[in-house]
């Protein structure tokens, strides 16, 4: 159940994730919290969460990312509910896994979100080495017991904390969906991870792609970059190849709804990326059901 996006993909067929979870959550009113930003949400909007997955769904996503972008122990424990670690991650899977029991497509794929993100995204307030790899094998075996299909990592971005959740992550067993993001350096031009760009995107390819992931996704990216990502992944990776890309912009602890691509919009640029051997199109913050809608119009019918 859930494991036919392979199947998809070795047939050289489409395959669509869905589109933003935090970002649209925050446009059906849900608020975001500063520490964790969507990671609370499913304490007390559970049935919001399953609703977004369900409308995604609907507008033809084949995958579906848990809402715990935002849920590890660092995140949650900075916004003062780390003793509901386990409570809130299992109820995220299981909106997840109940909107995908209420579409009655038992070949949605489930994916388990992990992050390497520290609590209000400060790069700098890591906590010890082997503090924080508990904190990602804590949460990769909550999604594992929890019934997900996939594990998928967003928003790798370092040779340091990016790769300790990917050994977390490996360490399940269960398909890894390896997640870089990046954006162009506004002085140099250069390619440089999203929101660390003092790192290069070479640096976290050169670390993570040979760890062994099952795919590789450019997500969570700024879109004008991305054909320049598509090469340099295509230059390391020659398997099963995504981008889901964000457009707007953050400003903690909610998402500024400036500049969102247009759903055709998107499709024109989703098909440059085709044509250079991408399979799995979909959106990241911004984006929602309409995006979705539209690829699905564009690429599965």
């Amino acid at each position: 159940m859930g494991n036919t996006w392979k199947e998809t993909l070795d047939a050289g067929d489409v395959l669509l994730i869905d589109g933003g979870m935090g970002t649209e959550l925050q446009r059906r009113g849900v608020p975001m919290n500063l520490e964790s930003w969507s990671g609370t949400a499913a304490r007390l909007h559970a049935d919001t969460v399953q609703k977004v997955h369900e409308d995604y769904i609907r507008a033809g996503a084949q995958v579906i990312i848990t809402n715990t972008f935002g849920s590890n122990r660092m995140m949650l424990e900075g916004a003062g509910v780390g003793d509901e670690v386990v409570q809130i991650n299992q109820q995220a899977v299981q909106s997840a896994l109940r909107a995908r029991e209420s579409s009655g497509d038992e070949r949605i794929t489930v994916a388990g979100s992990i992050s390497p993100s520290p609590a209000k995204f400060d790069w700098t307030a890591y906590p010890a080495r082997n503090v924080e790899m508990d904190a990602y094998r804590e949460l990769a075996d909550i999604l594992y017991e929890g019934g997900v299909d996939i594990i998928v990592l967003e928003t790798m971005m370092d040779d340091v904390h990016s790769p300790l959740a990917m050994e977390a992550a490996l360490e399940t067993g269960l398909p890894v969906w390896l997640g870089v993001s990046c954006s162009e350096h506004p002085d140099s031009g250069e390619v440089v991870s999203f929101s660390r760009q003092e790192i290069s995107f070479d640096v976290p390819l050169d670390a993570l792609i040979p760890m062994g992931p099952a795919m590789v996704n450019i997500m969570h990216s700024e879109i004008h970059t991305i054909p320049r990502a598509i090469e340099m992944v295509r230059a390391r990776w020659k398997g099963h190849l995504g981008v889901y890309p964000e457009s707007g912009y953050f400003e903690k602890p909610n998402w500024q709804f400036v500049d969102v691509i247009s759903p055709a919009g998107l499709v024109e640029e989703a098909r440059g990326w085709l044509d250079s051997g991408v399979k799995m199109l979909g959106g990241c913050c911004g984006t929602g059901p309409e995006h979705i809608t539209a690829l699905r119009d564009a690429f599965l019918s």
